[in-house]
């Protein structure tokens, strides 16, 4: 998956300047008067130091993992889906049979726990971690107000949404503003060109095609590659937050007086058909599971 989703990135970028560039060259451009290094050190440089001005430290300081992100796509897929329901299911049906103060030995320390033990990709996912040891630590409290929950777990959840937002928003307006920048990169071209206006017209022709060349590269990034990478990065993001609404979906069937079986078929409901194992592979899977 990791290999497809680099090959996807690099072959739409290789076509997306390619279909442009041999197009160009084809009706008789010249792909000499496009190098022009200085146009592209304006853009970019600007570009980069007004996204570092527009956004907080903490969404600069994920930009590079973003990226990352974008290459390799979604962290969740029906592999882990399926092992968080399985996991899910074995600490509601600890629940279920023993009562809720059954769980305190396994929440209180996860890296000791024989339940969270037999999912160690799960015990290593500190943020999903943390979330189910927290509200299951509150149920053991006698915290069984279904609808507080539930709203307690939405403005958790709507906070990590908002860190996502937020650093889709940044990538979007570095989209929006390359073209302006890419002005910017020709306006100064411009100015070259007219402090060289004496030069024979060759020359002016050369120096005023370099001067355009910011215009079509800041629009080239901005739509070619800023753009569609924001909208990768969004879709990837949103994608991954459905692993907090299932388990979000498993604690409110819980409070509802679900067994373990309609716990977790609650939660499997809400993912996207792409990542949702079937009943079928789900029933099977819970019943290997045995009474570990």
């Amino acid at each position: 998956m990791l290999v497809w989703m680099i090959m996807k990135l690099i072959i739409g970028l290789a076509i997306v300047f390619a279909s442009v560039l041999i197009g160009y060259a084809a009706n008789g451009g010249h792909m000499v008067v496009l190098w022009q290094p200085y146009e592209f050190m304006i853009i970019m440089g600007a570009a980069i130091g007004a996204y570092i001005i527009a956004n907080t430290s903490a969404v600069v300081g994920r930009t590079p993992g973003n990226v990352g992100r974008i290459m390799s796509g979604p962290k969740y897929h029906k592999k882990e889906y399926l092992q968080l329901l399985c996991l899910l299911f074995s600490i509601f049906k600890l629940a279920k049979s023993k009562g809720m103060l059954a769980l305190e030995v396994h929440i209180d320390t996860p890296s000791e726990s024989t339940i969270f033990q037999r999912f160690p990709s799960f015990l290593q996912n500190h943020e999903a971690l943390n979330f189910v040891c927290d509200y299951l630590r509150l149920l053991t409290m006698g915290s069984e107000n279904v609808h507080q929950i539930e709203d307690l777990m939405m403005e958790e959840i709507d906070l990590i949404m908002h860190e996502d937002h937020c650093d889709v928003v940044a990538l979007e307006k570095m989209a929006d503003g390359t073209p302006a920048l890419g002005i910017i990169a020709a306006v100064l071209g411009v100015i070259h060109t007219m402090g060289s206006i004496t030069q024979p017209p060759d020359i002016l022709g050369h120096l005023i095609g370099g001067a355009l060349v910011g215009t079509f590269a800041g629009i080239l990034l901005s739509y070619g590659m800023f753009g569609p990478m924001s909208q990768a990065l969004k879709g990837v993001l949103e994608t991954d937050q459905k692993y907090m609404l299932c388990i979000k979906s498993s604690i409110v069937a819980y409070l509802n007086g679900g067994a373990p079986i309609v716990i977790v078929e609650f939660a499997r409901k809400s993912l996207e058909e792409d990542q949702r194992p079937s009943f079928d592979e789900l029933e099977v899977a819970t019943q290997q599971l045995g009474d570990g």
